[in-house]
């Protein structure tokens, strides 16, 4: 083992040799090449980048760029061998090893990152940029990056993705567990953003109760894409990572694969995800559509989703609100309903002749799929103001809470806000005043930062 002497810190680090087993001993010598090569696409820098996050994982900074100031000599480099891929790894963290092996689960983590970026590289590469040009294309692009990561299961259907916050308090961490075993006893796979706090909760929970009911063939997917991957690194429970290209083509692949959906407490991306869902929802083509959405916490939690309600029910109507359900301190009684929920998936399924592996009927229309940059401009165009049809104004109101989050913890939009200060949001007085409210409620309740003061990165004008 070596020191990382440049390190302030002085970290352990280790250097090591690794050698990929399944779909990635079929690598091209193209696809190699783009990994490793800095100049091709810049593959390289997000591929280090990614791969620190995985060989950090249990981190509990939200800092993206955390790790890479702890580990800054660290390096990764795919080389292709007769009898497959090696990876190479140079100053990693020492965290990732025991007794100077890495740990099992977090290579399966690490193979998953070489696998995705070389899959983007090379079939979502500018050689198939006008295939993503249309909202079939991008559906397509979707399946086929879930496909190579070989988590679309044929069985019935049991998936249900949890949303919810990185931090959260220990009451609503807890609370996330035991719905997690109520939804494990019945035989229910999880599926999260792969992160810590209600992400984690989950999965653990489902992991005694799976134990329990003697299943050994479980899944615990974690859905990330390269912006949040440095801030939420996996929680060590995730058994299928998979890293989407943004954060559209991630919220797809959850509506796509998820068979439920469960909203726990959260800050500014939870409320990102609720909303692109009832976007989704509210439009005529999907009004039939089964689809259980649950938001659920402890009793202490009631108020957040009290003030998650009423904005919902401020900006999109009563009939948004229909498409959920709310359920306070009752983890029986959540599973219970997601598994009657998915049942009825089932039938419709069955009845519609749809896959039970990918959601090919709901209707995802072009303006959800299209990937929102949030810069400062485009913050301040944002439409939010009423008169405007539900799910067009829930787009607007997803891109708003996405610029949040840009600014809050991914580099590129952390860049923005300290070259340029806050972004703009304008709209309607009381929807203003709404957003400022719920907003400000996320602050003092300590749900944008895991610790340290919180910055804003936005200011809201009427």
């Amino acid at each position: 083992m070596t020191t990382n002497e440049k390190s302030a810190r002085a970290l352990p680090v280790q250097d090591a040799r690794i050698y990929p087993r399944g779909g990635l001993d079929v690598l091209s010598r193209a696809e190699v090449a783009r990994l490793r090569d800095a100049s091709a696409g810049g593959m390289h820098e997000l591929l280090r980048r990614c791969a620190l996050a995985v060989l950090t994982s249990g981190s509990a900074s939200d800092d993206p760029r955390a790790a890479r100031d702890l580990y800054p000599d660290f390096d990764i480099q795919v080389a292709q061998q007769d009898r497959g891929v090696r990876i190479d790894l140079v100053n990693a963290p020492a965290m990732a090893f025991v007794d100077g092996e890495i740990i099992r689960g977090v290579a399966e983590l690490l193979f998953a990152v070489v696998r995705d970026l070389a899959y983007m590289a090379i079939e979502m590469g500018p050689a198939y940029a006008a295939e993503l040009e249309s909202s079939e294309g991008i559906t397509n692009a979707v399946f086929g990056l879930l496909r190579n990561a070989r988590i679309l299961n044929p069985g019935d259907p049991n998936l249900v993705v949890c949303w919810g916050g990185h931090s959260i308090s220990r009451d609503e961490y807890l609370y996330t567990k035991q719905v997690g075993y109520e939804l494990g006893l019945r035989g229910l796979d999880i599926c999260t953003g792969c992160g810590p706090g209600a992400m984690k909760g989950p999965m653990k929970g489902a992991t005694i109760a799976h134990a329990k009911q003697r299943r050994t063939v479980t899944r615990y997917i974690g859905l990330t894409e390269p912006g949040i991957i440095a801030a939420e690194s996996p929680n060590p429970i995730v058994n299928h990572l998979v890293i989407m290209p943004d954060i559209e083509k991630r919220l797809e692949a959850f509506v796509r694969i998820g068979h439920g959906i469960i909203v726990f407490a959260g800050g500014v991306g939870t409320a990102e995800e609720i909303l692109y869902l009832l976007g989704i929802l509210l439009r005529e083509e999907n009004k039939d559509l089964p689809f259980p959405l649950i938001l659920t916490g402890p009793t202490v939690a009631a108020p957040y989703f009290e003030q998650i309600d009423r904005f919902i029910r401020l900006t999109l109507g009563d009939a948004a609100a229909e498409r959920y359900e709310i359920v306070i301190g009752d983890p029986v009684a959540v599973a219970k309903k997601m598994a009657n929920g998915i049942k009825r998936v089932r039938e419709h399924r069955l009845a519609q002749k749809d896959s039970f592996f990918f959601n090919w009927s709901i209707e995802i229309p072009w303006e959800y799929q299209q990937p929102f940059v949030p810069t400062h401009e485009a913050m301040a165009a944002l439409d939010l103001h009423h008169g405007r049809a539900p799910h067009a104004l829930a787009a607007d109101l997803r891109r708003a809470f996405s610029g949040i989050v840009a600014g809050n913890v991914k580099e590129d939009g952390m860049r923005r806000i300290e070259q340029f200060g806050p972004f703009q949001i304008h709209g309607d007085p009381d929807m203003m005043q709404a957003l400022d409210a719920l907003l400000r409620a996320f602050v003092e309740q300590r749900r944008m930062k895991i610790s340290g003061e919180y910055q804003p990165c936005y200011q809201v004008l009427a």
